[in-house]
């Protein structure tokens, strides 16, 4: 027996309305299945394939290094920004890659006959390698704590007079697991310098190691490419200049490379397209950004591999409100995935994810990942210095349009570098201290798991078939999402794990 209840999506979608995220309500459908048994595996692009269907986006206050090795570990991936020069945009790549342990420290190097003058020569690392020739590429003989030479007398002493001798390391390849045995094994040492190719590229301490152990393990493991190393994407735009810049990445060993541009549908994204495709033909790319079916077709018909879909949705982003075109993000992802999957091209929905259930939305619109700024920053492998503000730790959050950006070179981003009067598309804002997304993530996850499990989809593919054919939904009056939240405390305190 059939019931009339709810809409389906092709209905609900085409009624002339922009929908965002918290417009619509999905109904529950049946489950048949434990939640363990749900299975997040997707595609990022037609080649690339993830165990989690999560993207750090390409901003400069989110995804570098260090994002980029965590999203990797945790079965997704990170897409590094290009609001730097070609060669450091490389050298990000290479750092990221260069070791399998999920923590990146950027080691320091002394000599044996050197004296660590100030607290400030340690950087953000808690030991200092030496070598004999004081660089990564020295022979190493030993190591300094931070608080070996803060219980020193005379500090001008030579690091060859009170130094851990050791001469011990991990190779490159040593994962979290590998690490465990390693310290279980050296029961003294407290460092363990990462060597690849000859070259300390990498340090992991004792206490960093017991930290992960302590986190939520995600079941599907890391995002690896065929040489065994962390698969990482980089962002490029879409001027002549972008093409040396590619060539760096290719060097440094890039998996993807997305076209970072706010409105995509442009001859010079189509051109790039058909550049990257021709001159490196196993390098999948990722066009956008799209939100209509007209966009993302002429991108399709040029080539790419993947569509990010999202404009002016992201939470410090204004270009819906100073240029008067975009789209509600749930609408964007329906209709741009509705297209691409007849052409097998994955989608990213980019922007507005605040929560589980905005993640769950948009991969049951059809979209195979979610791309998330606000989400990640903050957290512990965001760039940039912790600041405590009226009592509480913040990390600064900008959006790629907002100024302070533009003049570090994402104007291009928007098709403004080569105009004088710059206009803003975002704004700078900070956010509040995450934590690891090494721990948070798989909480994240896990209540993903759950929303799809009241939806009756066992995967993203069982989701995508159901959007199409069984799956219902309702518009949310403003009442409605009132109700759908917390209300009615006088006060509370809201934690997601």
């Amino acid at each position: 027996m059939e019931f009339e209840d709810g809409y389906p999506a092709q209905k609900l979608f085409h009624q002339g309305y922009s929908y965002t995220y918290d417009d619509v309500i999905f109904l529950p459908g049946y489950i048949g299945f434990p939640v363990e048994q749900v299975d997040l595996s997707t595609k990022l692009t037609r080649n690339i394939s993830l165990n989690i269907p999560c993207v750090s986006s390409p901003m400069d206050t989110v995804t570098e290094s260090s994002m980029a090795r965590a999203m990797a570990a945790l079965g997704g991936i990170g897409i590094i920004h290009a609001n730097v020069p070609p060669s450091d945009q490389a050298s990000l790549v290479k750092a990221a890659k260069s070791s399998c342990f999920p923590v990146l420290s950027n080691p320091v190097f002394l000599s044996p006959t050197d004296s660590i003058i100030s607290l400030e020569d340690f950087a953000d690392t808690h030991c200092i390698l030496v070598t004999d020739s004081g660089d990564c590429r020295g022979k190493l003989v030993g190591y300094v704590t931070k608080s070996d030479w803060m219980n020193l007398t005379d500090k001008e002493t030579q690091l060859v007079d009170y130094m851990i001798k050791s001469s011990d390391s991990a190779p490159w390849d040593c994962d979290l697991a590998k690490m465990i045995s390693y310290f279980e094994e050296k029961a003294g040492k407290e460092f363990a310098p990462i060597v690849k190719g000859g070259e300390i590229v990498d340090v992991a301490g004792r206490e960093d190691v017991e930290r992960l152990r302590g986190f939520p393990k995600l079941v599907g493991g890391a995002s690896m490419g065929p040489n065994g190393e962390w698969m990482v994407g980089a962002a490029i735009g879409t001027r002549e200049a972008d093409k040396e810049r590619l060539e760096h990445l290719v060097k440094a060993g890039v998996n993807v490379v997305v076209l970072d541009s706010s409105q995509g549908n442009s001859l010079y994204q189509i051109d790039m397209i058909k550049y990257v495709k021709k001159t490196y033909p196993e390098l999948d790319v990722i066009g956008g950004n799209v939100v209509t079916m007209y966009q993302a077709d002429n991108l399709i018909k040029a080539g790419v591999d993947g569509l990010r879909v999202g404009m002016g949705s992201g939470s410090i982003c204004t270009t819906q409100e100073v240029c008067a075109v975009g789209r509600g993000q749930a609408t964007a992802v329906y209709k741009v995935s509705s297209l691409a999957s007849q052409y097998g091209v994955p989608v990213i929905a980019d922007g507005g994810i605040s929560n589980s259930g905005h993640i769950v939305k948009a991969l049951s619109l059809g979209a195979s990942t979610v791309m998330m700024g606000s989400f990640l920053a903050g957290s512990t492998e965001a760039p940039g210095a912790y600041v405590v503000q009226d009592g509480r730790r913040l990390k600064k959050y900008r959006g790629m349009g907002s100024l302070e950006a533009m003049t570090k070179g994402s104007d291009a981003r928007y098709l403004g570098d080569t105009s004088k009067l710059k206009i803003a598309q975002g704004v700078v804002g900070a956010v509040a201290d995450k934590g690891s997304v090494l721990k948070f993530v798989p909480y994240t996850m896990q209540a993903v798991k759950q929303g799809f499990q009241d939806l009756g989809a066992q995967s993203l593919r069982d989701a995508h078939d159901m959007i199409k054919t069984t799956l219902r939904l309702e518009v949310r009056t403003g009442a409605a999402q009132i109700e759908g939240g917390v209300h009615g405390l006088v006060s509370f305190e809201k934690k997601p794990f």
